[in-house]
């Protein structure tokens, strides 16, 4: 027999940066918390696709109430892949590990409490929903029952969440949602694409992971197996 000796390529290391929302709680951490279910209600999607970094500096929590809260924001599908701000004892098996050093990068925009809708007019039995105004910055549209068509744009900051497919006829800064009532089959389409997020049936994709070249022009997103596809229209 004769062997052969493979030569493996080294393994290298490389650097990348990451954009990460930071969670700093404040006591009372229930009152906290009340107000972080204030804002997942307004914005269901918001942690969707987002690096969560959790400081506890101004809390200096025990052990156990790291623990807790760790639990909590768990329990509210807000996985945390790293804590600031909490002494070495504090941390250990199953919790996130400890980071240090991060850089400031400015304000992340909340979701703001939307305005009075206006009296929308439905067919009994409709499964879509059209919208004659633009979706403006902090307001947040959930029509789980079909589609959802805007007839102008869907603003950074902004989420437009649909059962079925995204129809829309301006620009798309802010975040589709298609397929949320476990539609597959579900596409966004947009004049205009310059989203901050996309998802069809759970499968998410952020702005950073958008092929560039699609920016600006209109274009349909879809799903082929377990991949999320996109394409121009034009």
């Amino acid at each position: 027999m004769t062997s052969q000796t493979q030569t493996r390529p080294p393994i290298r290391f490389r650097g990348r940066s990451f954009l990460a929302v930071v969670l700093a709680p404040e006591a009372p951490i229930e009152d906290w918390l009340a107000d972080l279910d204030a804002l997942a209600k307004r914005s269901p999607a918001f942690f969707a696709g987002r690096a969560v970094i959790l400081d506890v500096t101004a809390l200096a929590p025990s052990r156990d109430a790291l623990r807790e809260l760790v639990a909590a924001l768990t329990a509210r599908e807000i996985p945390i892949m790293g804590i600031e701000g909490a002494g070495a004892g504090s941390l250990g098996p199953g919790m996130p590990p400890p980071l240090n050093g991060g850089r400031p990068s400015g304000e992340v925009a909340m979701p703001g409490e939307a305005p009075p809708a206006a009296p929308v007019e439905r067919v009994t039995g409709a499964k879509s929903l059209m919208l004659e105004s633009p979706v403006r910055s902090g307001q947040a549209i959930l029509f789980p029952e079909g589609d959802v068509t805007v007839m102008g744009s869907v603003a950074s900051g902004a989420e437009v969440i649909a059962g079925g497919s995204i129809h829309i006829y301006g620009a798309l800064r802010g975040r589709a949602i298609a397929g949320a009532a476990g539609t597959p089959g579900a596409r966004i389409f947009c004049r205009k694409f310059e989203p901050e997020l996309l998802a069809i049936d759970g499968l998410y994709r952020i702005a950073d992971d958008i092929d560039p070249s699609l920016r600006g022009r209109a274009v349909q997103v879809w799903l082929e197996g377990d991949a999320m596809k996109a394409a121009a229209l034009d």
